[in-house]
């Protein structure tokens, strides 16, 4: 039987897509809504611009502590269990997280507290949903159509980022507890396609070790794969710089002055240029010059950036917006097909969970950081900063990691290039 051509002939990779985005459409209106409340929350009762930023700035830090500290043992269970199970799971206390912000809104009781304690679980849930789902992906289809599953998967993503937020947004101001009530919907969407997912293929199990050595193993396999570390490291220290999402309500209430629905739109902006970005990448992969153009989507990532900040028109911030997610999309699809190429299947878990967490020091910490910048130098001056920040990373990256600026190609070294798990059983079948 010939392989399939396409990821969507998989009805694995299509129950799994679809999980993604209903997963995703659910998680973007949630926490536009819960930042929305916070801030909105710190101004009416009499917080400053700069005092209500760093009331922002804890929803950052409470989603990474967590993170943080569960990461690396979540990508060992990625490993070590069922990815489908653990993406199950993850998905069932979202959707209670989703139930019980909805209910405290529509009874007029939501709190500072009770937002900050759901960041918390949010932040746990993460931990665990991200590697097992970014490993399982690769075990869903052949190997010859890996990067154009990631790019779908990727559009799943980034689909559900531009409608997400215009969910939240916009549904919020019909009722605001109306867009809590459609992502509790929306994960159970995503619990049922998950349940769908038949039986999945898989490399060699992590073996018997210790569960800290393996941990330790994983790292170490980072820290010697220079090509690995490089692409984890520069996404780590550029977007954590440039972190801009963080100061949405910020722009949205008091720069730009747009209100709830231009929050909506500021949200989407990015999603809609990383869209059409990868959108483009499934029907015409990449194959050439990959490091290099990944390094100069990043450059591209930290200009638009600066020019967002500076920005005070509505139009020009939403078409930099645009740009910024177009480049970070660049970014995010060479790394992410280089990372999974360049991992054996049996480390893809605890490998997975190392990117998790750079990325969510550079989202969540980065977002903690910005709001915390933006508390001490303004909003504005924080965001610009962090543009410029990301432009002089790239440099030191291209100094610092060579491997990344002389890698052309996707194809991974010829000792990385496994035997799929149908392989392996046929050559000890007599």
């Amino acid at each position: 039987m010939s392989e399939p051509t396409h990821p969507f002939r998989v009805h694995n990779f299509r129950a799994y897509w679809v999980s993604r985005l209903a997963m995703t459409l659910a998680q973007y209106a949630m926490m536009l809504i819960i930042a929305w409340q916070v801030y909105n929350i710190a101004r009416d009762g009499g917080s400053s611009v700069a005092e209500a930023s760093g009331q922002l700035a804890l929803i950052g830090l409470f989603q990474f502590v967590p993170l943080f500290l569960l990461t690396p043992f979540s990508g060992l269970a990625a490993d070590r269990f069922d990815r489908r199970n653990v993406a199950r799971l993850t998905v069932l206390v979202q959707f209670g997280c989703a139930a019980a912000l909805g209910w405290l809104t529509w009874q007029d009781t939501i709190a500072l507290e009770w937002l900050y304690a759901i960041a918390v679980v949010l932040g746990v849930v993460r931990a665990f949903n991200g590697p097992a789902l970014s490993a399982l992906a690769p075990n869903l289809v052949p190997r010859s159509i890996l990067p154009n599953a990631i790019a779908l998967s990727s559009i799943a993503w980034q689909v559900g980022m531009i409608a997400g937020p215009a969910i939240g947004g916009y549904t919020y101001a019909i009722l605001p507890a109306l867009p809590y009530a459609i992502a509790a919907g929306l994960f159970l969407v995503s619990l049922t396609a998950l349940s769908t997912i038949g039986h999945v293929p898989r490399a060699n199990s992590v073996g018997t070790a210790r569960p800290i050595a393996q941990i330790v193993d994983g790292l170490r396999y980072v820290g010697r794969n220079k090509m690995v570390l490089g692409a984890i490291t520069l996404d780590l220290f550029a977007v954590f710089l440039a972190g801009a999402t963080a100061l949405f309500p910020v722009y949205a209430r008091d720069i730009l002055e747009v209100g709830e629905t231009g929050l909506a739109q500021l949200a989407m902006a990015p999603a809609c240029g990383a869209v059409v970005t990868a959108l483009w990448f499934s029907i015409f992969p990449l194959k050439t010059q990959v490091g290099p153009k990944m390094l100069w989507s990043v450059a591209v990532f930290g200009a638009a950036t600066v020019a967002f900040g500076l920005s005070t028109w509505m139009p020009l911030s939403l078409a930099m917006l645009f740009v910024i997610g177009a480049a970070d999309m660049f970014s995010v699809y060479i790394r992410q097909s280089l990372i999974q190429l360049h991992t054996p299947d049996d480390k893809r878990g605890r490998v997975s969970s190392v990117s998790l967490l750079t990325i969510s020091a550079s989202n969540e910490f980065g977002d903690f950081f910005s709001g915390s910048l933006a508390f001490l130098i303004g909003p504005v001056a924080a965001v610009v900063s962090g543009g410029i920040g990301a432009i002089v990373t790239v440099g030191l990256w291209t100094r610092v990691f060579p491997v990344l600026r002389t890698t052309r190609t996707f194809d991974p070294p010829e000792e990385l290039v496994e035997e799929t798990p149908e392989e392996q059983l046929q050559e000890r079948i007599p």
